[in-house]
């Protein structure tokens, strides 16, 4: 085997396995109040960057509902599962948040937008 080959192939080896493409376009809506980045400026609701695995009411630049100020001094955390049911019915998770947005009752709506949030 030639050495450029021997080097492309252990590049690809050592290439870790990408995660699926996700479909972006489910955080069209959420985009409207929720930035994906540090670096994107102030929006209406907290920014999502690293938000799985952060605690609730993680973003220290926004003030949060009493309920998700209180889920935060209780330790809650986001992980992938619990934000799947918080945008199943936010309401129903975190009576009185003031998350704006409609439940989304679709699984594979909220799976892609789980996906964007990085826990694919």
């Amino acid at each position: 085997m030639r050495p450029w080959t021997l080097a492309a192939a252990l590049c690809v080896a050592a290439t870790p396995v990408l995660a699926q493409d996700c479909n972006k376009r489910a955080f069209t809506a959420c985009a409207a109040c929720h930035a994906l980045t540090t670096d994107a400026g102030r929006k209406p609701g907290p920014q999502l960057a690293g938000v799985i695995g952060r605690k609730v009411a993680g973003d220290p630049a926004f003030a949060y509902s009493p309920v998700l100020k209180a889920a935060n001094e209780k330790g809650d955390s986001w992980s992938r599962e619990k934000l799947d049911e918080f945008l199943k019915d936010p309401q129903a998770m975190y009576q009185g948040t003031w998350m704006g947005s409609p439940p989304i009752r679709d699984a594979k709506q909220r799976a892609d937008i789980l996906c964007v949030l990085g826990g694919s």
